[in-house]
């Protein structure tokens, strides 16, 4: 393709509105622009990347025996309210006007009800379906470029299996696909335990990359290979205990402790000896809930403890109704209500513990969690904090954040059962059909691919998803001699089969020719100059190394395809 015919409108300075490397360079380098908030246009540049990357992923879909579905993105509400998820996703959901119709953010919904009406026997089973769909989500705060955006494409998949056994199959099989999705796609990943968050199910699994962009904290330990996103990351920090001494509460004045930190510093009460009380709603019913210390109460982990939809924490004037006083001083004893009580696992059963006296300016020391309590139940509730130990080998965990790419789950009869789709075993007894759900952000693989390739410079293409694998610089175009060999080395690395951008622009500086080459990012860039050819050479630049190689006018195919073959070889 001739640059002169392309349209690549190419940005000099950085918009102001874009923060991370792959939005900016998304916009510099005429991938995208932006129509309005959280809603981007894909131009040829931009588009040829999404287009490659879809190639990618329905080649490694179709090897595991996926079948392509086109599903509608419009919806009617009523099939949405068959599992409740209408309430689930909230105001995430867009609705039209009307209100009967939605724009699906997924399609576990849709799928379930063509699966109801079709499959009916253990026999029709295992299936494998997806598809290349555009996705809608009202995002309350779309930042980050595509990354998190309102209109997106998803490629999501769905297995219908017969058996627990069978539904592990296929999700093992979509976590290879998913390995060498990712691996073809130039992307370094890791995978970690994951909340099911809305979609429900069993167990899942998200695909991440390593990013100071991320919205998502991982906790991991790469020698022991453990690693969990922090909504359900754990570790074995110990837990509290009992003392031997165990004396009645006793009541004391704290007029000026109203934070943990303020009991720790004016009384010298260790942190862990600390039992603070938090309210929270759970889908509007109140909870009392005790942490250790400063130990920060993980919002997920306490919606999986509580089967809940939507958390919350009481408000300052629901307080007073609930406990009797303001937040600071809320505990166990005196409570103004009766309300369910649980606490955190680390505190199971302790002792000698200080909390609100539910009156303001007053707490309670020598708490004994099992005699002055009514804990109903004790969960895992709070953040992992970076270097406690890992829950596997005990080694340090390190928090980073990244960038989620893809998210496996194991659904298992969630829908099938509230949607009524069965199957007949071979003795003819109904069951609901075991499912999973397989998701993967296309555009997020081309904006991570960039976060984890770009320099100061631009972009550096991995060649399996560059727009072009080669660019021709030709400098001086102009020239006689260098529009013979450009045009030449055009038309030879094409017919060889490799996909050529070539900069046959007139009149433009070779110093900006060279920074819109390295701006863009192809593979390989052929430098055409007199300098070199009047010596019979040419001059190709490996984008993400910098390193130059002179080579004679009649190798010049050859050593390109070479190079292309070579950088663009991944491990699987």
């Amino acid at each position: 393709m001739r640059l002169t015919q392309y349209f690549i409108p190419t940005l000099k300075e950085i918009p102001a509105d874009a923060v991370i490397p792959s939005h900016q360079l998304m916009l510099r380098a005429g991938m995208i622009r932006l129509l309005g908030a959280g809603i981007y246009s894909f131009l040829p540049l931009g588009y040829r990347v999404l287009k490659k990357v879809e190639t990618i992923i329905r080649e490694e879909m179709d090897a595991i025996g996926g079948m392509e579905f086109h599903l509608p993105a419009l919806n009617p509400k009523d099939v949405w309210e068959e599992t409740g998820r209408v309430e689930a996703f909230g105001d995430t959901m867009f609705h039209l006007k009307n209100r009967e119709l939605v724009l699906a953010p997924t399609h576990e919904e849709i799928i379930t009800s063509i699966a109801r009406s079709f499959v009916r026997s253990y026999r029709d089973m295992p299936q494998i379906w997806y598809q290349i769909q555009t996705k809608f989500r009202n995002e309350p705060r779309p930042k980050s470029g595509v990354i998190r955006s309102r209109q997106f494409t998803m490629k999501d998949a769905y297995s219908l299996d017969n058996s627990p056994e069978g539904l592990d199959a296929s999700y093992d099989k979509h976590v290879e696909a998913y390995k060498r999705i990712y691996s073809r796609c130039g992307l370094k990943f890791f995978i970690v335990g994951a909340s099911s968050g809305a979609m429900g199910g069993s167990g899942s699994q998200e695909f991440m990359v390593e990013s100071d962009a991320g919205e998502d904290l991982c906790a991991f330990n790469m020698e022991t290979g453990y690693a969990a996103n922090i909504e359900i990351a754990s570790s074995k920090i110990e837990p509290v205990g009992r003392l031997d001494e165990n004396p009645d509460a006793e009541k004391f004045a704290t007029p000026d402790a109203r934070t943990i930190d303020d009991l720790i510093e004016q009384f010298s009460i260790p942190d862990e000896r600390c039992a603070k009380s938090l309210v929270y709603f759970a889908d509007g019913e109140p909870y009392l809930i005790f942490m250790a210390g400063n130990d920060q109460l993980n919002e997920e982990k306490l919606k999986t403890a509580l089967g809940a939809i939507e958390v919350r924490p009481a408000h300052d004037e629901e307080l007073a109704g609930i406990t009797g006083a303001d937040s600071g001083s809320i505990g166990p004893i005196n409570l103004k209500s009766k309300i369910k009580q649980i606490a955190d696992v680390r505190i199971q059963n302790a002792n000698g513990m200080v909390s609100g006296a539910n009156e303001n300016g007053f707490h309670y020391k020598n708490i004994d969690l099992d005699r002055d309590a009514d804990i109903s139940a004790y969960h895992d509730l709070r953040t992992v904090l970076e270097g406690e130990p890992d829950p596997v080998g005990g080694k340090p965990l390190s928090v980073k954040k990244a960038i989620e790419v893809g998210h496996v789950f194991k659904l298992g009869t969630k829908y099938s059962d509230s949607m009524k789709a069965l199957f007949l075993d071979d003795k003819g007894e109904e069951h609901p059909i075991i499912m999973g759900s397989y998701g993967i952000g296309v555009e997020r693989i081309v904006a991570c691919h960039i976060e984890q390739r770009h320099d100061k410079d631009g972009i550096m293409w991995h060649p399996s998803i560059a727009p072009f694998q080669i660019q021709i610089t030709a400098l001086k175009y102009e020239s006689d001699v260098t529009r013979e060999h450009a045009d030449r080395f055009y038309n030879e690395l094409t017919e060889a089969g490799l996909e050529v951008l070539f900069d046959d622009r007139e009149g433009v500086s070779p110093g900006f020719k060279f920074k819109d080459a390295d701006l863009l990012g192809m593979p390989v860039n052929v430098i055409v100059g007199e300098k070199h050819l009047k010596d019979g050479n040419v001059e190709i630049k490996i984008r993400e190394t910098g390193e130059r190689k002179i080579t004679p006018i009649d190798d010049v195919a050859a050593v390109c395809k070479q190079l292309v073959d070579e950088l663009g070889k991944v491990e699987l």
